[in-house]
């Protein structure tokens, strides 16, 4: 990928369901270029638009971030066991202690038990599990863009605030659920073939899209390996901070462009903080500069993704993306 193929990849993480004209308006280059090359890019696997729930307001559960210790050989099995799973949102391999990272989604205490301790640690090749709750996020993976648009760019793309006066509504009705379905499949279905596909009439498949995505009940993703944007070097922070100082921690942290995902988590750390650089050196100015210079971060442990098996719910196959897991 060239810097013109990262900043329309940039500009799609922006505004995911953004005409081809949007963003060759926001970025200063043709519609066809725009078009011609995000097309192909999609077409080879190496960018999908997708969505995710916002699982607790939805009603789908509560994440959980999981790391396994594996037996040696059996990295790769136990991966794609992982990433076989419709529960699991993303599975890593990772430098450290753990040797399997995975966010998953269970919709109550009582399975994630059976998950855990019924289930995966039961595959064979895993040897130890230790699982961290999320508690609170700040920043999600779909809320992230690759640092190559200027704030003005950044400000054509990005959709008008929903009205103040929109109802803070949680779960989904019957119809949104099957809507939701449908963008978790292609978040940039026309909404004509949404209508098509449901029954509805175009403005009703219109506004009921645009009540899912203002409410934020479903965020939409551009999904793309963070090293085919010149990112290759992608780490893992398990952050201790006062408890006082955790909220301002997780709040500054998640505005860092070099950060994909922050969470506040139960555990031994209280923050899980993805970072994406492109190099080591970046990485140690981030943790040095950025994570130093908060007072109330007491700990930093480290680790690097090698290589991930899954992502978003959609499986990968080396730095590309493949179909989303059912």
């Amino acid at each position: 990928m060239d810097i013109l193929d990262r900043r329309l990849v940039a500009a799609l993480q922006v505004s995911p369901r953004a005409s081809w004209g949007e963003i060759g308006r926001a970025v200063g280059e043709h519609e066809r270029t725009v078009a011609r090359r995000l097309q192909k890019l999609m077409a080879e696997g190496v960018v999908r638009v997708t969505a995710i729930y916002d699982d607790l307001r939805t009603g789908h559960g509560r994440p959980a971030h999981l790391h396994a210790q594996v037996r040696p050989g059996a990295i790769a099995k136990v991966a794609r066991a992982l990433a076989g799973r419709p529960d699991t949102r993303s599975v890593y391999s990772l430098t450290g202690a753990a040797d399997l990272g995975c966010e998953l989604v269970s919709p109550s205490r009582e399975e994630l038990h059976r998950i855990v301790f019924d289930e995966i640690s039961h595959i064979d090749g895993v040897a130890q599990t230790l699982t961290n709750v999320v508690l609170h996020t700040f920043r999600t993976v779909a809320e992230w863009h690759a640092p190559f648009l200027t704030d003005e760019e950044v400000a054509e793309l990005r959709p008008e605030p929903p009205p103040a006066c929109l109802p803070d509504e949680d779960g989904l009705s019957p119809l949104e659920q099957e809507i939701a379905t449908l963008l978790t499949t292609d978040g940039r279905i026309a909404f004509t073939a949404i209508a098509e596909r449901l029954d509805l009439s175009v403005p009703t498949a219109r506004r009921r899209v645009s009540s899912l995505l203002d409410r934020r009940l479903l965020l939409l993703r551009a999904e793309v390996e963070p090293a085919l944007l010149g990112l290759e070097v992608e780490a893992q922070l398990w952050l201790k901070a006062r408890p006082h100082g955790l909220d301002l921690v997780g709040q500054r942290l998640a505005a860092h462009p070099n950060v994909r995902y922050c969470a506040a988590t139960t555990g031994t750390h209280s923050l899980i903080v993805q970072v994406a650089v492109p190099h080591e050196a970046d990485l140690y100015r981030f943790i040095t500069g950025v994570v130093g210079a908060l007072d109330d971060v007491t700990d930093v442990n480290s680790t690097l993704i090698t290589r991930a098996y899954k992502r978003g719910h959609l499986r990968k196959s080396g730095l590309l993306t493949l179909e989303r897991t059912p």
